[in-house]
C-alpha cells in the first residue's frame, strides 16, 4: 500500500492488483451483513464496528486476512477446515482460491448477532 488509506474504499484502491477482487467481493459481503455499522481504518485495516468490533479485512502478500472472533467461527468449523485460522481468529483466505462468499457471509452473520447479545461496552 502507498498512501495511508483514510477509507475502505482508498484501502482497496490502494491495494496490489491481485488483491483487489478478493477484497472489494469481501467489502460488499460485510455492507451486506452489517450496513448500519460504521466504517474505519483502524490499525491500518479496514473495520465495520457497531459499536463494537464486528469484523475487519486485510491484504497480504499471498492471502488476504478476515477478522472476526473464534466464536464466531466456531460454529462453521466444519465449513473452514480447508484454509488457515490463526488463534486470535483471522482466516487466511488465499488469492488463489475463490472467495468463499456463503462462508464469509455466514461467519459474519454469526459475529453480528453475538455482538448484538452483549452487555458490556468492551471493544472487543
Amino acid at each position: 500500500m502507498s498512501n495511508k488509506p483514510e477509507t475502505i474504499a482508498e484501502y482497496i484502491e490502494n491495494a496490489a492488483p491481485k488483491c483487489r477482487a478478493h477484497l472489494e467481493e469481501m467489502y460488499i459481503i460485510l455492507k451486506t451483513v452489517a450496513p448500519n455499522a460504521q466504517e474505519a481504518i483502524k490499525w491500518g485495516h479496514p473495520f465495520f464496528i457497531e459499536p463494537r468490533f464486528l469484523f475487519s479485512f486485510s491484504a497480504h502478500k499471498e492471502h488476504m486476512g478476515f477478522a472476526t472472533t473464534n466464536a464466531a467461527i466456531e460454529p462453521h468449523l466444519a465449513q473452514v477446515k480447508d484454509f488457515e485460522i490463526t488463534q486470535r481468529g483471522i482466516l487466511k483466505i488465499p488469492y488463489r482460491k475463490a472467495l468463499p462468499k456463503s462462508l464469509v457471509m455466514a461467519i459474519a452473520t454469526t459475529q453480528l448477532q453475538l455482538v448484538s447479545t452483549r452487555n458490556d461496552d468492551n471493544f472487543w
